[in-house]
């Protein structure tokens, strides 16, 4: 097997492409032959010692991917040989092979495509995860969503409007926000032309009919914080879900007691581990929803997987619109 090999956490440039001897599954593991893997965010953290969980070195990146169960593991008995599967582990995408947990693997359709499904798990789970079990949002309510354009903002537009909101787009240009139209937001909201103070207040209340959102989904953090979370509602919720932007806001506190509103930390991971019935329960809900038409992932392109760092250089531009995803030809041969 190949893989991207992380042997000193200093970022992208220290990845090297390696031949690895392709390990045997153990006790509840499956090996898995990669057919695809997803960028996401935590990816660049991880290899630049930046990330909360912090694997042993050396190891491979890429948190999320799809492929073929190439062999099963001692006790394995829901996944056979040849089976397509989706899976979210943290670490092991990047490369032709890897071993995984079979409790962490998602058995796919055969008209599930791997590019899809390797771009599926961490941002539409996240974005259900966040808004219909950590806000449970109501149709007919107004979900602001920021850096809607996005792995988890278009997932979050698109989860929003089954759920039967209206949902306001919130992305840096004119043509994220027209993509975010197309996935189905009902206004948009372009950053650059309300800078962080009473102007994109302003823009949030003639939005919101003087009103504010009842919902904020933010996965972007820094100095657009404060002034949305003085345009939410009454009762309002503001869905804390990452900081992608860099620095981490420091709200004043009086702010949620004099909007009656709520500060609401989403943390996909641990509500996978800690609640593992109800997390596999809305997984089955999200496969349904893809299967009719109701959620699918952007994918902005699709490069090889031997071009893994030009990948992390394109998704740092800020240009990418949903998510990018690294494909295996030939195993072994890129």
């Amino acid at each position: 097997m190949f893989a991207w090999l992380c042997e000193n956490p200093t970022g992208v440039e220290a990845l090297n492409w390696k031949e690895l001897p392709t390990p045997a599954p153990g006790p509840g593991e499956v090996l898995l032959a990669i057919e695809a893997a997803s960028l996401n965010f935590p990816d660049l953290l991880i290899v630049q010692n930046k990330y909360q969980m912090k694997p042993p070195l050396p190891f491979v990146p890429g948190a999320e991917y799809a492929g073929t169960v190439a062999a099963v593991g001692e006790g394995v008995h829901h996944f056979k040989q040849g089976q397509k599967v989706a899976c979210l582990s943290g670490t092991g995408g990047f490369g032709t092979h890897t071993l995984a947990k079979a409790a962490l693997c998602m058995p796919l359709p055969a008209t599930f495509p791997a590019t899809d499904a390797a771009a599926f798990i961490m941002t539409y789970a996240t974005s259900y995860h966040a808004l219909m079990d950590r806000a449970a949002v109501q149709p007919g309510e107004t979900v602001l969503v920021l850096g809607a354009a996005g792995g988890v903002g278009t997932a979050a537009i698109q989860v929003a409007k089954a759920a039967g909101t209206r949902v306001i787009a919130a992305a840096s240009t004119d043509e994220k926000c027209q993509a975010c139209l197309k996935l189905g937001a009902d206004e948009t909201l372009n950053y650059t032309q309300h800078a962080p103070n009473d102007s994109l207040r302003e823009e949030i209340k003639r939005l919101t009919a003087g009103k504010g959102p009842d919902v904020v989904y933010d996965p972007v953090g820094g100095d657009f914080a404060e002034p949305v979370f003085r345009s939410i509602a009454w009762r309002g919720r503001y869905l804390v879900v990452g900081f992608a932007s860099g620095p981490i806001p420091n709200l004043p506190m009086n702010l949620p007691l004099l909007k009656g509103a709520s500060l609401v930390g989403v943390f996909w991971g641990d509500f996978a581990k800690r609640e593992p019935q109800a997390n596999a329960a809305m997984m089955q809900t999200l496969a349904q929803w893809y299967s009719q038409g109701k959620v699918k992932p952007l994918i902005h392109s699709t490069m090889p997987m031997a071009a893994l760092k030009e990948a992390y250089d394109l998704m740092g531009s800020r240009s990418v619109q949903g998510k990018l995803v690294l494909v295996n030809c030939t195993p072994g041969h890129q």
